[in-house]
This record gives structure tokens, sequence and C-alpha cells, in this order.
């Protein structure tokens, strides 16, 4: 699963997640994209789900790039713990996901291909997603 190289001492606060994605937010590598219509948190685990659901339906054809990756540590306490004696542990890496960024992007496919392979992926996802084409992609 994706988390960052270098975890020691990150601990990091919650954030806010108001506003649109001003980058990431176009396709760059491939011909196809899956972006993202609201915000969220989409786990590392989540990512990986859907990229194997989106490999899986195109049989190993074609090249697949993954657009996010999960930088924010999302902490718990243990069960039954009283308040205080500071901050839990680091237990999930999360991505942090603004409307408009592009989570995964396909080449290699055909059209129809690659929009059910999206499907299936979406599925997997905690965001409501739409199919981007390279042609459509800078209409925002």
């Amino acid at each position: 699963m994706l988390m960052p190289k270098r975890v020691k001492y990150r601990k990091l606060q919650r954030g806010r997640m108001s506003g649109k994605a001003t980058r990431g937010s176009s396709i760059a590598f491939g011909e196809y994209g899956l972006q993202a219509t609201e915000c969220g948190w989409i786990t590392a685990r989540q990512i990986e789900s859907a990229r194997i659901a989106m490999t899986r339906h195109v049989k190993r054809g074609g090249k697949i790039w993954i657009r996010i990756f999960p930088h924010k540590s999302i902490t718990k306490k243990p069960a039954e713990t009283r308040m205080g004696k500071g901050k839990g542990a680091p237990e999930d890496w999360v991505a942090v996901v603004k409307p408009g960024t592009v989570l995964y992007e396909m080449e290699g496919v055909e059209t129809d291909v690659a929009k059910e392979a999206f499907r299936l992926a979406a599925h997997k996802l905690p965001v409501s997603t739409r199919f981007l084409t390279r042609e459509f992609s800078s209409e925002d």
C-alpha cells in the first residue's frame, strides 16, 4: 500500500477541504481520466482497491497513472482510553481530494473499455467522480 517513505514523528492536524483543486485538475499523462467532483479523504487501501479493479478490467492492457498520494496520517487512540496523554499513533494514510482533482489516468485502450474500468474504480472510492477525455479536460 502507498505511504510516505519517512514517517517518523509525523502527526498532522485534520485541516480543511474547502475550495476547488487548483493543481492536478486536468489530464497530464494519459488519454482518459477520472476526476473527483466532491471533496473527501481517500485512504491508501481505497486507492489500491480502485487500481486493482481498473487493471483487472483492462486485462493488463494500456497504461494507468495514479495521480494522488496519501501524504496525510490519520491517528487513533486505543479503545477505552481516558482523555489526555497526547495524540494517538498513526493508524492510516489518506489523500486529501478536492473537487476537480484528477485521481487516475489511462491510455492505450478503447473509450468504452476505459469508461467501464473507471466506473468499476469509482465504486471503490468514497467521492463522486466523472469520466474525462483529453479534449474535454480543460472545460473548467
